[in-house]
């Protein structure tokens, strides 16, 4: 018998994720981002508030932003962790041959959430931050992680069939074993994207370089490209016991 869901607590949870992405903001653009009723969310609000959640942002009249304890779940163990811990020292040498950052991100419903990141030392860099979201439109990681799904496995991840614009990326990313992403989510840079590989060859992630189109110019892409998938061999070579990750809870990808 299906278990009947709690509206409510789905409408908090929606308000957590929206203030975390557009804090401080404050009840009247929450409830128009939301399309939800201004009084309600003016509950949920003092609810999260009360619990500890969110706080009053400062310097910002009736505006919220999240506390710092939201910190104590980003950080509390889970089966990502060590996970993170094994692919980490692949991406840190990625950085040496690329002279760019890297990254790994996870699939979780529909889209990709950086779950380690390992910066540049250059002073013009691009950076990934720990928990932003990957979206599938336009991404390199979405186009080299469906490359690595049976055909009828795309459509299941991505709630449709891929239109035919998608699918032409698919399939080159198939054929060469990476995609890259020049500039369509971020002007001005040039992502690359390897899918990461358990034991039975299914896709659990993507290892992910990227920088400033200026340093990445198309007749380096070929050996940037080279690093890349070594590293993401190697990345799955690392993980023990061959099994996929389970993600926690807009950017360039």
């Amino acid at each position: 018998m299906a278990v009947k869901r709690s509206q409510s607590a789905g409408r908090v949870l929606a308000v957590v994720e929206a203030v975390s992405r557009a804090q401080p903001i404050g009840v009247s653009a929450l409830a128009r981002m939301l399309g939800a009723d201004k009084s309600a969310i003016q509950r949920d609000l003092m609810t999260l508030a009360d619990a500890g959640w969110i706080r009053p942002a400062p310097n910002e009249a009736r505006a919220w932003e999240l506390s710092p304890l939201i910190l104590s779940l980003a950080r509390a163990p889970h089966s990502n962790e060590s996970r993170r811990q094994q692919v980490r020292p692949a991406l840190d040498r990625l950085r040496d041959p690329t002279g760019e950052p890297g990254y790994l991100t996870l699939p979780h419903q529909g889209r990709f959430v950086v779950i380690e990141a390992v910066e540049s030392a250059s002073q013009l860099r691009v950076v990934q931050r720990v928990g932003i979201t990957v979206p599938v439109a336009g991404s390199a990681s979405a186009r080299v992680y469906l490359a690595a799904l049976p055909p009828p496995d795309r459509a299941a991840f991505l709630g449709e069939e891929p239109d035919a614009e998608l699918a032409a990326g698919i399939e080159a990313a198939r054929l060469a074993g990476y995609a890259v992403n020049d500039g369509r989510i971020v002007p001005g840079t040039v992502t690359f994207a390897a899918a990461l590989l358990d034991a039975r060859a299914c896709p659990v992630g993507t290892i992910v370089v990227t920088g400033p189109a200026e340093r990445l110019a198309p007749e380096g892409w070929s050996a940037v490209a080279g690093h890349l998938c070594a590293t993401a061999r190697e990345a799955a070579r690392s993980l023990t016991g061959g099994g996929g990750f389970d993600a926690p809870g807009m950017v360039a990808g």
